[in-house]
């Protein structure tokens, strides 16, 4: 990040592409940015620019986007250069970016900065056709080529010897190192020369154990430590742009991509050749055009392979053909998407993180384009119109706009990725004209955190809820983009407003939700009323989109692995026998709460001390350590709040262990209670020298004063001197609790009076100041304190512990988040909303996508189809039900069965609504007699008490059959409520 905020960017080319690649640096936080694009704006950029608008059009597109591009990171410089680019300005930056650039410009700009050792990268993108090249000179190196954290594993021993034999606590860890790893060593005790020791080569034995090089000299290995993979540099050379320019490198993942990014690249250079020829470049759907890029494409020189070897495979004309057709306008998503690996591949270059592009990167999306002829845009419907979306309409045509305005979708989430959804829906005008419109689902509220990558929020909109602010952004990006927004959660208690009605005014759903268990739900209301869904989801610099389409695809499935994000660790593991770093920051968190928080609301609140006495142990541990602590009166100074943090200091990881090893002994009745996984702890001594002490006495000490509404200290090297002069509180300045029973602590009739007497002294001042814990303000100490606590504990079990940004991200229970991927998703979300409102698709239309944009991985496939399921006469996917119709007057349960028999041949065991059984076949004949005559609704109104809203259209029923397989799921029973008598019917084909 200090490199990134140190680096001087140079961006030429403002138009969609461009402002994609400018927003996404702005936000990461590059120094300076440099724009140069002294053209004038025109409507056709107003499909993908975000920055401009019509009051922009013949205003210099550099110009116009400086004052909303500046807006978004205060700290990033934004400049406009509007002369020429020569080499003497070249020298000013690290970077140089060209976008929507000819040629000749590519080419002379590309030899200047390869000679002076500036990184340069081409971009653009020609409609459904986007291409991206790489120049970072010949020795550019890589400090960190990869995005996984450096491999972490906890040391059982190591011999002395030559060579030494590490043995590793779990022996699966020794699977993630291999023969010639370096690495490091940190917090063994005995051989403490191995501790942060130069990287030391390893070699894999067999048994799992690692060789680490001459011990023989080294103290004897007591316990403890871990060993920690170092990742090593590495150094790329790439070739300038006209020697790349007929032999390219390409990105990909086949022989059949190879081939196809090479046609590509031919088709670029002939599109290139048209416009300097021409002085134009080809027409929207020109068959003339088209032929003659074509032309233009076979009349290069051939390309060579990486051995200088002429390429044998022909050039695929028809692929051109269709380029040059589709090649004028500017979509938004496509240049979301290569804006995004554009963006990257400068944070590499200027990070010196992750491997760059080696050279060429070629995607295209050309499978948005019907897959017959016949239904392919023709000229007169994708000429200008002197409106928005020209850019749109030179690719799809004015027929297909018009549909995309009357489209109603469903936004679910207004986060990261639904802010880059919202800003794609209104560029390409959905929902823009006639019935359509948006509605913004999220219930959350804007956070400091979210402003590096959530490009529609700002400052001033800290605390907001985010469906509104996302909608008053995106209406200002287009006004006549209709958003609604909901801060109703969309889960089962909200289905009486995300109901029946309300779906049927929608035509699709787009979810950008952070949790499995938010999009297992989405989906099922999506299979539930047949509607298409969009879904995106990143980490870190990786992404995923999704499309599952109504009886074209399979539906939505979660990861069979993914268990509930929000599971609790068991108190026991947390407070007394953790084995992992997740354990301790549980355990500093809960800390923090019942430390500066619980224990400030309690005394504010003047409990009873009779109901005190009855409350859980851990609470009352927690608050009796507040309120008496190494204290025996209210703090009145910076002192004494170094007192009492000193003092909690010895009885977290001092007192506290050595107690705990009283009761349970490392040797206890002949057997051994501390076994792996459960380590034995070992108890702390203070050391004002060592940097996590004085950092936990620092952050505990302000945290206390700001709870006593006392002034803090950030002197660091003020408080170790006094640290160095306080004396250690002992067990009886402190008083603790160690109750026998550990599982449920009870105070006794001392201790509540204690406690009685403790808080009369408090409650007399002013009322203490609980503090909530906010993981965005670095200077709040909050952080701090989680994760020297967590550090520290760690310390005691002999567990690897987590640095603070790795803490912070853990505690703050934040996914790893760039504006990057997150644009890219969204892009490619995007891409696939051109084929659901197109009209019917084939599943051979649509793409799954996943990109890892730390290793250049990119990869597109068609979904599955739905599984087809079949019983008895029924066959049937998951996006089928059984429709029975209440009929007038209604049917009755046994009517119901024996239609379900006789149409379907299926004999039910079991019908449910819900977890609520309406039937089973095992009900005595005396029930069956009571319950088969009633009425269907009567009968869920009976066994539920529920009755159907009035505007509800269907009770969803669940059956078992007679006969069926174990893994056999029948479709959902539709029951179709205000139904005039009408045939019996299903649509599942007998």
């Amino acid at each position: 990040m200090q490199r990134l905020q140190e680096a001087k960017v140079l961006l030429s080319g403002l138009q969609g592409l461009g402002a994609e690649v400018a927003k996404n640096l702005v936000l990461m936080g590059v120094g300076s940015l440099t724009l140069h694009d002294p053209h004038p704006t025109c409507w056709s950029d107003l499909a993908a620019q975000f920055f401009l608008s019509e009051q922009d059009l013949a205003r210099s597109r550099a110009e116009a986007s400086q004052e909303l591009l500046a807006k978004l990171n205060g700290a990033v410089q934004v400049h406009v250069y509007t002369g020429d680019i020569t080499e003497e300005l070249l020298l000013n930056f690290q970077v140089v970016v060209l976008t929507t650039s000819n040629l000749e410009e590519q080419l002379k700009v590309g030899t200047l900065c390869h000679k002076h050792g500036v990184c340069f990268l081409v971009a653009d993108t020609r409609g459904l056709m986007g291409q991206l090249f790489c120049d970072f000179g010949e020795n550019f190196t890589v400090q960190d080529p990869t995005e996984a954290e450096p491999m972490t594993a906890t040391i059982q021993h190591i011999s002395k010897g030559s060579p030494g034999i590490l043995t590793l606590r779990k022996e699966a860890d020794a699977h993630y190192f291999h023969n010639g790893d370096l690495v490091t060593f940190s917090s063994i005790e005995g051989m403490v020369e191995l501790n942060h020791c130069d990287p030391r080569p390893i070699h894999v034995q067999e048994d799992g154990t690692l060789e680490i090089g001459d011990t023989s000299n080294f103290s004897c290995y007591l316990r403890g430590g871990a060993v920690t993979e170092v990742k090593s540099s590495q150094t790329v050379s790439h070739e300038p742009l006209d020697a790349a320019l007929l032999q390219p490198r390409v990105v990909a993942q086949s022989p059949q991509e190879v081939h196809r990014a090479h046609c590509l690249h031919q088709a670029f250079r002939a599109l290139h050749k048209f416009q300097q020829l021409s002085g134009r470049p080809p027409q929207p759907w020109d068959p003339a055009d088209a032929e003659r890029v074509v032309g233009l494409a076979r009349a290069l020189e051939p390309l060579r392979g990486t051995e200088g070897e002429p390429l044998e495979k022909p050039l695929d004309e028809a692929l051109v053909r269709r380029v040059a057709l589709s090649s004028a306008g500017g979509l938004s998503p496509m240049a979301a998407v290569l804006g995004a690996v554009a963006a990257q591949e400068v944070l590499k270059a200027v990070s010196r993180k992750f491997m760059p592009l080696d050279q060429w990167l070629y995607f295209d999306a050309l499978d948005c384009l019907p897959e017959d002829g016949e239904h392919l845009p023709n000229p007169e419907d994708c000429s200008p119109r002197c409106c928005r979306y020209d850019g749109q309409i030179a690719v799809f045509g004015a027929g297909f706009q018009e549909k995309l305005s009357h489209q109603h979708y469903l936004l679910v989430g207004a986060g990261a990725i639904g802010c880059e959804l919202l800003k794609g829906f209104a560029l390409a005008g959905l929902g823009a004209g006639g019935s359509g419109g948006v509605t913004v689902a999220d219930m959350d509220h804007v956070e400091h955190s979210n402003l590096s990558r959530q490009f529609l929020f700002r400052t001033q909109d800290i605390g907001r809820p985010k469906a509104e602010v996302a909608a008053e952004a995106a209406h200002r990006l287009n006004s006549d983009l209709r958003v609604t927004p909901r801060t109703d959660p969309l889960d089962s208690t909200t289905e009486h407003i995300y109901g029946d009605e309300f779906f049927s005014r929608v035509d699709g759903v787009a979810a950008a939700l952070d949790s499995f268990q938010a999009r297992r739900y989405v989906a099922a209301r999506c299979t539930h009323y047949l509607k298409p869904l969009l879904e995106a989801g990143t980490q870190g610099t990786r992404g995923s989109a999704s499309v599952f389409i109504p009886h074209v695809t399979e539906e939505y499935r979660a990861p069979t692995s993914t268990i509930s994000e929000d599971a609790p660790y068991p108190v026991c593991t947390v407070r007394y026998f953790p084995s992992t770093v997740e354990h301790t920051l549980q355990w500093a968190r809960d800390e923090f709460e019942g430390l500066f928080r619980l224990s400030a609301e309690t005394i504010n609140c003047q409990q009873a001390l009779t109901s005190l006495a009855d409350t859980d142990g851990p609470n009352l541990l927690t608050l009796q350590q507040v309120v008496l602590g190494a204290l025996r009166s209210r703090p009145r100074t910076w002192q004494d709040c170094v007192m009492w943090a000193l003092g909690h200091w010895q009885l977290s990881f001092h007192y506290g262990i050595t107690q705990l090893l009283k009761h349970l002994p490392p040797n206890k009745e002949g057997t051994r209670f501390w076994s792996d996984p459960t380590q034995c702890p070992q108890p702390l001594e203070f050391d004002a020298n060592q940097d996590t002490h004085v950092l936990y006495v620092l952050a505990a000490a302000n945290l206390y004063a700001q709870m006593h509404g006392l002034p803090g200290s950030q002197d660091q090297p003020a408080l170790r001197e006094m640290l160095k002069l306080l004396p250690l509180p002992g067990p009886q300045d402190l008083a603790p609790i160690f109750p026998s029973d550990l599982a449920s602590a009870k105070l006794g009739p001392e201790q509540v009076q204690r406690l009685h007497e403790a808080l009369k002294v408090w409650s007399v001042d002013a009322p203490l100041r609980p503090l909530k814990f906010e993981k965005d303000d670095d200077s709040n100490f909050h952080v701090d304190f989680v994760a020297a606590a967590a550090s520290l504990r760690a310390q005691n079990y002999g567990i690897p512990p987590a640095n603070r940004a790795q803490s912070k991200r853990i505690v703050g229970q934040i996914i790893p988040a760039i504006a990057t991927s997150t644009a890219a998703v969204a892009g490619l979300v995007g891409l696939e909303l051109y084929k659901v409102v197109g009209g019917p698709r084939p599943l051979s239309a649509f793409r799954h996508s996943y990109l890892h944009l730390a290793e250049n991985y990119f990869s597109r496939w068609v979904p599955c189809a739905p599984a087809i399921q079949k019983f008895n006469r029924l066959t049937w996917t998951c996006w089928d039900r059984l429709k029975v119709p209440a009929g007038q007057p209604e049917r009755t349960l046994k009517s119901l069965l024996d239609h379900l028999q006789e149409q379907h041949g299926l004999k039910v065991n079991m019908l449910l609504q819900g977890k609520a059984v309406l039937y089973s076949v095992r009900w005595s004949p005396e029930k069956q007699a009571q319950y088969l005559p009633l009425r269907v609704t009567e009968l869920v109104r009976q066994v539920t008490g529920q009755v159907p809203e009035p505007e509800q259209q269907v009770l969803v029923l669940e059956l078992s059959c007679e006969g069926e397989d174990e893994d056999t799921t029948f479709p959902p029973l539709h029951y179709e409520l205000c139904k005039e008598a009408a045939p019996l019917h299903s649509n599942i084909e007998p």
